[in-house]
């Protein structure tokens, strides 16, 4: 992908799960990636993968905004693709404060800060399925958003300015909206998946915050990661535009669990805690768009689960 060698290219939350996945690519592409980060944590992918050793890293709170805008200056940024958030839903609802100053100001930060610096060349923004709020039906990219508890509020918001910055100053923005993303690295073992990989390892039994009965999409990191990669690769054509990225694999948990006891021919040992509050029951989004364009997934619980359990065996071990 010429258009990104040699690209500075900004990946806030680039120590992140997500992120992680995206500054490794990106590096074998051979772009100069530039990782602001608050604190290290060296069981994650991204510093198991040494990652730190191929990127520039760079001290910064997406909260400061002074530093948000000598970070973008000061490193010539041509690209950035904004994953730094307050992600988990739990926290959210026992610390809100922290949530929307982070998911909102944080992404108004960097906004203000490639407007004013006026070079930068495009910037994905990554907001979440549960922007949509509450529905009976698969999201599209038209439907309102309609988040109503703090994460949910986040993401609304966050995708609102971004769409804001485009329509009032033409910066190049592209929101990506996707359903619940797996893989390696994700150390929130209170995220089903997670959660699965270490009851399994560990024989520990796992603890199902909802009844069972809710209903997500899964979507595997490089699959995620392939997403971002069209996106920029397509900057010029998608700029100003939202797009849900899905596998098309949605489960309940119950469902879910059968399915990794089938792939991963483990029994998974359970209770269903039933605790979950203000969760979304049903979360389904059409990717129609983005297919459309050319971008699909390639991956499926059954190609990626095996792999994604001996990663956690790794760190668990």
């Amino acid at each position: 992908m010429e258009r990104l060698t040699g690209k500075n290219i900004l990946v806030t939350g680039g120590t992140g799960f997500v992120g992680s996945h995206i500054v490794e690519a990106l590096i074998k592409l051979r772009a100069n990636v530039i990782v602001p980060y608050r604190s290290r944590d060296p069981r994650s992918y991204f510093f198991r993968q040494h990652l730190d050793r191929k990127a520039l890293m760079v001290h910064c709170d997406v909260k400061d905004s002074q530093r948000v805008f000598d970070v973008v200056t000061k490193y010539g940024t041509d690209f950035i693709i904004h994953l730094a958030a307050q992600s988990i839903v739990p926290t959210a609802y026992v610390n809100p404060l922290e949530t929307l100053e982070t998911n909102i100001i944080g992404t108004a930060h960097i906004l203000e800060a490639a407007r004013l610096y006026g070079k930068v060349k495009g910037i994905i923004v990554a907001s979440s399925d549960k922007a949509y709020g509450k529905s009976s039906k698969a999201y599209t990219e038209t439907d309102p958003l309609r988040g109503d508890h703090p994460y949910e509020v986040s993401k609304s918001s966050e995708d609102l300015i971004a769409k804001m910055y485009y329509r009032t100053y033409k910066l190049p923005v592209v929101i990506t909206r996707f359903g619940n993303i797996y893989g390696e690295g994700d150390l929130n073992f209170s995220r089903i998946i997670p959660g699965i990989m270490k009851a399994v390892i560990t024989k520990e039994k796992l603890i199902v915050r909802s009844n069972g009965t809710y209903i997500r999409d899964y979507v595997y990191v490089q699959d995620v990661v392939s997403g971002y990669l069209f996106l920029l690769k397509n900057m010029d054509t998608v700029t100003g535009e939202a797009f849900n990225l899905s596998s098309n694999n949605s489960y309940s948990v119950i469902d879910l669990m059968k399915q990794s006891e089938r792939i991963l021919r483990r029994k998974i040992p359970y209770r269903i805690e039933n605790s979950a509050k203000n969760e979304i029951p049903y979360q389904h989004v059409n990717a129609e768009k983005i297919n459309k364009l050319g971008w699909k997934p390639t991956h499926s619980l059954k190609t990626a689960l095996p792999s994604v359990l001996r990663w956690y065996k790794s760190v668990l071990n």
